[in-house]
């Protein structure tokens, strides 16, 4: 019986070693070279048609795209591919993590895997800078930590999104919020109300700021800022992608968020969205909020819309001391009109959990009035039941008016 494993490896390295690792080899004359050694295995180990076509695959993978890593990629059902080291793979599909039968067949493989991932994104990980983040060709969000930090590592976890973005209607008939509200929510943002998204890891934030962004017209200018492009907005024909960029092996300067948000504000956008505020750039983003962009969006981690407030608050008070607390609550009230904050519930699905308005500075704190909230009511074979609450009605009704929208579009009490 063949050893599949052993001539694997051995094409693998024969190959490599005549055409090398360039990138200027074609995908064509890489197969021609693995069919040729394949056919000659055949003829002394008297593989089967099976066996073979499998090999072709897996040294294909091996080469040019990501090894083991590739079958998981293209499983349209896996959300997370985490790597915990060489022979600890584990996925999440459904909701659920699950380990799996994958491993790579060495350390430096799974290291040579993660060059080649932040090279294509002109990005670097080493010894001496072992944390880096990137993104793979189909807008995968990849995390890396390797040694010296990572003592189990290589450690490397991809967040993986779907190939065409999920619509508001997705979203509703996946019961991430109800038909009235997403129709409210996607008022507000024709008619530019400056929506911030909170929420934790894993919550959605990233899937829900790409289907409000099919609210925006097809008229306006918008530029997208992140620190991997993720967003998927493919409707608007006048759209520029900014992307932040780390210090690479070249010393080619890094060019942060915040200096992108600054950059784009000279470059006559009618909105600015900021996939992530993370720092300091909190506070140009609110600066571009109060100063004619209106209908500009972000997300940001927080376990709550209040959480979200504090959370910016101290975002730019740790590159701003000379602001005060007074003057830094009063920029966020003034120009964040709408949070949205969603949350992974115990079964794994993903709700929008409450829709707030800022209502000025009130006892020191930015004022927070709920208009909608999710109300559980109990669970059915796994599944949380509930049901989206008005609670209120929206008090900044100006731009709805502007923007030639009904009212009624907006909460009634209950």
């Amino acid at each position: 019986m063949p050893d599949v494993e052993n001539l694997r490896e051995e094409i693998t390295t024969s190959v490599q070693a005549e055409l090398g690792t360039a990138w200027q080899v074609s995908d064509r004359m890489v197969l021609e070279r693995i069919d040729e050694k394949i056919l000659e295995a055949q003829r002394r180990e008297n593989l089967s048609l099976a066996e073979m076509e499998k090999l072709r695959a897996d040294i294909f993978h091996a080469i040019r795209q990501f090894d083991v890593l590739q079958d998981l990629l293209d499983d349209p059902q896996i959300t997370e591919i985490m790597i915990n080291g060489p022979d600890r793979i584990f996925v999440e599909r459904r909701g659920r993590i699950q380990q799996t039968d994958f491993q790579f067949t060495s350390r430096e493989k799974l290291e040579n895997i993660i060059q080649q991932m932040v090279s294509q994104a002109n990005r670097t990980v080493n010894e001496a800078h072992p944390i880096a983040d990137t993104r793979l060709p189909d807008g995968s969000r990849v995390s890396i930590v390797q040694s010296p930090a990572a003592l189990n590592g290589p450690i490397l976890t991809i967040r993986r999104f779907p190939k065409s973005h999920l619509t508001m209607e997705d979203l509703v008939r996946l019961g991430s919020l109800s038909r009235e509200a997403a129709d409210f929510v996607m008022a507000l943002a024709r008619a530019r109300y400056n929506i911030f998204i909170s929420g934790g890891t894993g919550s959605g934030k990233t899937t829900f700021l790409n289907a409000l962004s099919d609210a925006i017209p097809g008229d306006e200018r918008i530029i997208t800022i992140e620190d991997n492009a993720e967003l998927q907005i493919s409707h608007l024909p006048n759209l520029v992608r900014l992307e932040a960029r780390d210090r690479n092996l070249e010393g080619a300067t890094p060019i942060p968020i915040r200096e992108l948000i600054r950059a784009a504000l000279r470059m006559r956008p009618d909105r600015i969205i900021v996939g992530e505020v993370r720092g300091e750039e909190a506070l140009d983003m609110l600066q571009a909020m109060n100063t004619g962009h209106d209908g500009s969006l972000s997300t940001g981690h927080a376990n709550s819309a209040r959480d979200m407030m504090a959370r910016i608050e101290t975002m730019i008070q740790f590159g701003n001391l000379s602001l005060s607390p007074e003057a830094v609550r009063s920029q966020i009230a003034s120009a964040i009109d709408i949070v949205v904050h969603l949350s992974r519930l115990r079964d794994r699905t993903r709700r929008v959990v409450e829709i707030a308005e800022t209502c000025g500075v009130r006892d020191g704190q930015v004022s927070l009035h709920t208009l909608y909230a999710f109300r559980e009511e109990g669970e059915e074979d796994g599944i949380i039941q509930g049901s989206w609450e008005k609670t209120g009605i929206l008090q900044k009704t100006q731009k709805l008016a502007a923007a030639g929208i009904p009212e009624a579009k907006s909460p009634s009490p209950p």
